[in-house]
């Protein structure tokens, strides 16, 4: 018989600590699989019980899943660029499957799986992307993106096949508090706030609040069908809006320069070289530049119809985002 146990993935990381509090806040008793060198200052002043484990390891989740309940699978490689794609791959697709097949063995009777908008397809003429616009392997571009197309239809299959008791949310474009790496729109928003971009590509994104996303998943859990998806989103803006947000909440001017992606596909080539070759990570890229021309745009109707989904605008997120930088002293802020 499983102990009310809760078992959170990914629980360090900017989504998964916001999705562990959001738990908390609704009582749930958490575990928290974490790996050996994880940064846990996200999570390190919550009442939770941490056991150390690893996607790879199938012996580590058969020992974290002993006990569990209900199950909220939010880990994932997430770079938009790596040397190997098959390192990716293996974490977000074969982890993915071993965890949930683990998982049904351990007789859980609840699992909301976190996907991604990357997943799905992109807008068409402009009109936002929903859960049932169509999309084939072969439209979606990057590593990570085809590694949660993969990872998500696995999930379905298991669901389709097994029975995997499993609802899975495909969350946007989080910007918020918490954000230690940070994520790529984290890294954006701080280097737009500090002064330190000063040219753009102009692409759309939809923007949503980290606990947003982490309150969705909890009305996934509560509400939600099996076998089903749902878009956690908010707003979708130009990057070029996004910026002006950032440059009116911190008082400094917005990146006025526009740069066209056709222009940097010089500069994406030798970014990438150097970071074969010598190890640093390429702030811009090929697949960037090419995911770029499409626009992220997504509609969160289904969730909000379905399971009382209420994002916040854009600009509470980016506010919020820009607050726990300058508090965390991520950068020099002065205009």
């Amino acid at each position: 018989m499983a102990d009310d146990i809760t078992l959170v993935t990914g629980a360090t990381g900017f989504v998964g600590s916001a999705v562990a509090r959001a738990l908390l806040e609704r009582g749930h008793r958490l575990r928290l699989l974490v790996r050996e060198t994880s940064d846990r200052s996200n999570v390190v002043d919550l009442p939770v019980e941490f056991v150390v484990g690893d996607l790879s390891e199938p012996e580590s989740m058969e020992a974290a899943l002993k006990g569990v309940r209900y199950l909220f699978h939010v880990a994932a490689d997430y770079r938009l660029w790596v040397p190997d794609p098959e390192v990716m791959m293996q974490a977000n697709v074969e982890g993915t499957r071993a965890l949930m097949q683990a998982a049904q063995r351990a007789g859980v009777e609840r699992i909301v799986y976190c996907s991604s908008v990357a997943a799905l397809a992109t807008a068409k003429d402009g009109v936002p992307a929903d859960e049932a616009s169509p999309v084939t392997e072969e439209q979606i571009v990057g590593v990570y993106k085809r590694s949660k197309y993969r990872a998500e239809q696995e999930v379905l299959r298991l669901v389709r096949e097994e029975g995997l008791p499993a609802v899975i949310v495909n969350p946007s474009t989080p910007v918020g508090p918490r954000d230690i790496k940070p994520t790529p729109t984290g890294q954006m928003i701080l280097d737009s706030a500090t002064g330190r971009m000063p040219a753009y590509v102009e692409t759309g994104l939809n923007i949503v609040h980290v606990d947003d996303v982490a309150e969705g998943h909890v009305l996934a859990f509560e509400r939600g069908v099996i076998g089903e998806k749902y878009i956690l989103g908010g707003e979708n803006i130009m990057l070029g809006d996004l910026f002006a947000m950032v440059g009116g909440i911190v008082h400094r001017k917005p990146p006025r320069i526009r740069l066209k992606q056709s222009w940097l596909y010089p500069v994406a080539y030798i970014s990438e070289l150097l970071a074969r070759y010598c190890g640093v990570e390429p702030r811009v890229t090929r697949e960037m530049l090419t995911m770029s021309k499409k626009l992220m745009f997504f509609s969160s109707q289904k969730a909000e119809d379905e399971l009382g989904y209420k994002p916040r605008p854009a600009h509470l997120a980016i506010e919020d985002a820009v607050a726990w930088f300058k508090h965390h002293k991520r950068g020099h802020f002065s205009a």
